[in-house]
């Protein structure tokens, strides 16, 4: 078991990529802080972890608060001593919109929640993962890194690639703690984040583009898996990638390469 003693804190863990990390992390020995607005799906992830043998908690934050960050840092911490893997992964698509039509608060409430989210999240467990070293990984996307044709999403694409910044900025600066600070940013995958989006007027903007044969090359227009993204995760998570960091890695099948 490649993580054997090791605790993981996990945002947005509850459904689809998060929840497919969680329990791939818990697999290989983690324990797992699963932290979240809402307690039932994340519940149930945590009680099939530790139904499977594995040790789980919930921790209820919401992740655009920095009060709610702070304290939930600190449970787990009280709850396991340490921290050794942050997987900063809860955001949301928000409203996509042209931009005289996009509202100061849809703008704010995706900075707040996927940028500022995120921010909080590694802040508040930085000191932790420094005491021993450890592994950052960030949900980013291919939009805002690779993709730009997808119109309307600019409030959402502005923290995704906020994000990747960030990274690289923070891998250099915990790099003298052993702290390793990668991004990994996904294209189509099979998830629950597109019930938390909400498009209006984006077609009257968009520049038309077809592909006949689907956009995913490597999978005839397939979407992936929340598995395959855990898979990453868990690579990240694990030494197999101690010497990588700063790093953003696409998991997409070919498909920013062909629409970006």
């Amino acid at each position: 078991m490649t993580l054997k003693d090791k605790v993981a804190l996990v945002t947005g863990g509850g459904s689809g990529l998060g929840k497919a990390a969680a329990q791939m992390l818990a697999r290989e020995g983690a324990k797992v802080a699963i932290v979240g607005r809402t307690k039932d799906e994340a519940q149930a992830v945590v009680d099939q972890i530790n139904k499977d043998g594995g040790k789980a908690i919930f921790v209820k934050a919401d992740v655009s608060r920095p009060d709610h960050m702070e304290s939930a840092v600190e449970e787990i911490v009280g709850q396991w001593k340490r921290i050794d893997i942050v997987f900063a992964n809860a955001g949301i698509n928000g409203v996509w919109a042209p931009i005289e039509d996009l509202k100061p608060e849809e703008w704010q409430e995706t900075i707040n929640t996927n940028l500022n989210g995120t921010f909080y999240t590694i802040k508040y467990a930085a000191p932790y993962l420094k005491k021993q070293g450890g592994s950052v990984i960030i949900t980013s996307s291919v939009n805002g890194t690779r993709i730009f044709s997808n119109t309307g999403a600019t409030a959402y694409s502005s923290t995704k690639a906020a994000q990747v910044a960030m990274a690289k900025m923070l891998a250099l600066e915990l790099a003298k703690h052993r702290v390793r600070v990668n991004v990994i940013c996904p294209g189509a995958i099979e998830s629950e984040i597109d019930d938390n989006t909400k498009k209006r007027n984006v077609e009257k903007e968009k520049e038309p583009a077809k592909y006949p044969a689907g956009s995913i090359p490597l999978t005839d227009g397939k979407p992936g898996k929340a598995e395959d993204v855990g898979e990453l995760v868990l690579f990240l998570a694990s030494d197999a990638s101690k010497h990588i960091t700063g790093t953003e890695m696409w998991i997409d099948g070919g498909e920013s390469l062909l629409e970006g």
